[in-house]
């Protein structure tokens, strides 16, 4: 490809060569072009110094092509007729037939309740397109949709950089959870009780803080600080840790590990809205814009 590059070769020329050679004439290929016929047979001069042998030969008060022309009309037509119908006519999305890659980044916290619904959705409207998901949180997730390491992206998100677009999903509360089983609470959660337990939060920081800490300045006794949510109904099932989570969250762990329990938390937690993000520049982009109204249809279903 960069040897093609390095030709100084106008592919212009090759337009104002099929029409001369269509009509047989400069001047009638001037009129159809709308240029002048100096700019015309310029043209032609220019494109025969490229290619090194003569295009046309007189033929009475007309042109014919010769052999290399012949061989160049041949041979450059083609392409400049499928040039004109991939810029001018695109081909159509059809979710049906489409077989392309969309990279998808999910927040650990959406994955488990977005990822298998998504798919259910796409076996049955798009089944040929493919999906590679990468994880993402508000702290990562502007940079891997600037560098297009993401075509969309579903998380939390603080500032993104320009060229972004945002869509709110939904706000989620944040829940206690614990094993019932091994730890009593009673009916109401005090901030007291709350804060004798041992806490087992998520940090994305690696270190002991978590979202608690960050709004509210109070520092809970962490017993275990994990990367990401996906461990986290094991780590409570049988032991007597809490964990602070977005409801959404507690409602998939719930689901696998009826043991658990969820309470109000003693304090109050508006949640951060989940939202879509995605670049400008894909906005017309069919396939990413495919897959965002899929995310967008399945939040209203949940």
């Amino acid at each position: 490809m960069n040897a093609i590059y390095e030709k100084s070769l106008d592919l212009n020329l090759l337009r104002v060569f099929v029409v001369v050679a269509e009509l047989g004439s400069v001047t009638a290929a001037a009129a159809r072009l709308y240029l002048t016929q100096p700019a015309v047979s310029a043209a032609l001069r220019r494109l025969t110094s490229a290619v090194g042998s003569p295009l046309f030969v007189r033929d009475g008060r007309g042109l014919a092509l010769s052999a290399r022309g012949q061989r160049l009309l041949a041979t450059a037509r083609p392409h400049l007729e499928a040039l004109v119908e991939a810029a001018l006519a695109p081909a159509a999305f059809d979710p049906r037939t489409s077989e392309r890659t969309v990279r998808i980044g999910l927040s650990d916290a959406s994955e488990s309740w977005l990822l298998p619904r998504l798919l259910q959705l796409l076996a049955s409207e798009a089944p040929r397109l493919r999906l590679i998901v990468l994880p993402v949180q508000f702290r990562t997730v502007g940079a891997l949709l600037s560098a297009s390491a993401v075509d969309l992206a579903v998380t939390v998100a603080d500032e993104l950089p320009s060229g972004m677009q945002r869509r709110e999903l939904f706000t989620e509360h944040f829940t206690c959870l614990h094993d019932a089983r091994r730890l009593r609470l009673g009916k109401t959660l005090t901030l007291e009780r709350y804060l004798e337990q041992e806490h087992v939060i998520v940090s994305y920081n690696g270190d002991l803080r978590g979202v608690v800490e960050d709004l509210y300045g109070i520092q809970r006794r962490v017993r275990v600080s994990i990367p990401s949510f996906h461990g986290l109904g094991a780590i409570l099932e049988d032991s007597t840790l809490v964990a602070t989570v977005p409801g959404m969250v507690a409602r998939d762990v719930m689901a696998l590990r009826p043991f658990l329990r969820a309470m109000k938390p003693p304090f109050s937690m508006g949640g951060a809205p989940m939202e879509l993000l995605w670049r400008s520049a894909s906005e017309d982009d069919d396939a990413i814009r495919f897959v965002r109204e899929a995310v967008v249809s399945l939040t209203r279903r949940l």
